[in-house]
């Protein structure tokens, strides 16, 4: 039995042995019932085929024909397995997966602590970057002449956001409005050194972002560059009570929304 690894061949193997398969296979797909169940056949497909090259990512190794084999057995009602073998084996497949996700993700956050952590120790000594006693860095681009932020008020920004290797995963194309006080701390803390009309970059260590956990697809223990303009600063009013769902989202600025 042959096993397969790597998510590119699992994934073309797959794909040529369903479409081998003769008497589910159309050169010419004519009526709507053709069209209808070729479909139903092509949405099977793409979903194995989207499983197995996740599930190789992650490590796992698949069997290709063997789940041809299934798919087809299945189809004629001659399964070689009951319904509750193929669900407990079904089980300890997941089972699997969660470990492997979990070693993954593990890893994926220790290079990315590894990574944040250098790019600090860097930054700190560049010329015109400064270091409040929480640990926030920031660099002035533009100092503007407003009203700085308090905490309870309410501000409008342009941003865009960054991991330490360049990857941006996240930035504004409008300018967006929300509660300061819904940000992630050292969005809080930055935004209130910052005169309205200015441009600060902020390097965020994680324990002032999304700490251990992460977010979305920030692994955790993950520092974050921003650059940040503050277009304005209003105090709270009834209309802005809420603001917090508006605009940034759990990959930018706030902690537990969707993004916008």
């Amino acid at each position: 039995m042959k096993l397969l690894t790597k998510s590119t061949l699992a994934v073309a193997t797959c794909m040529s042995l369903v479409f081998s398969a003769g008497s589910f296979a159309t050169e010419n797909v004519e009526n709507d019932i053709e069209k209808h169940s070729y479909s139903m056949g092509a949405s099977i497909g793409n979903y194995l085929s989207s499983q197995i090259y996740n599930q190789t990512e992650l490590g796992a190794q698949v069997d290709v024909q063997k789940v041809i084999d299934g798919v087809i057995d299945a189809l004629k009602n001659e399964q070689k397995m009951s319904d509750e073998e193929v669900l407990t084996y079904l089980n300890e497949r997941s089972e699997l997966l969660n470990l492997l996700s979990s070693q993954k993700m593990k890893q994926i956050a220790l290079e990315s602590k590894q990574a944040s952590e250098a790019y600090l120790a860097e930054n700190k000594n560049k010329d015109g970057v400064t270091i409040t006693e929480s640990g926030l860095q920031y660099e002035v681009i533009k100092m503007g002449e407003g009203v700085k932020p308090k905490a309870e008020d309410v501000v409008t920004v342009k941003y865009k956001g960054t991991m330490v290797d360049g990857t941006v995963f996240d930035e504004t194309t409008d300018p967006v409005r929300f509660a300061l006080l819904t940000a992630i701390p050292g969005w809080e803390e930055g935004l209130r050194l910052m005169p309205e009309g200015s441009t600060f970059r902020f390097v965020i260590p994680s324990e002032l972002a999304y700490g251990k956990d992460g977010a979305g697809d920030i692994p955790g223990d993950t520092a974050l560059i921003f650059e940040v303009e503050l277009v304005k600063s209003e105090k709270p009013s009834e209309n802005a009570k809420g603001m917090g769902l508006s605009g940034m989202g759990m990959n930018g600025a706030m902690g537990s929304h969707g993004s916008h």
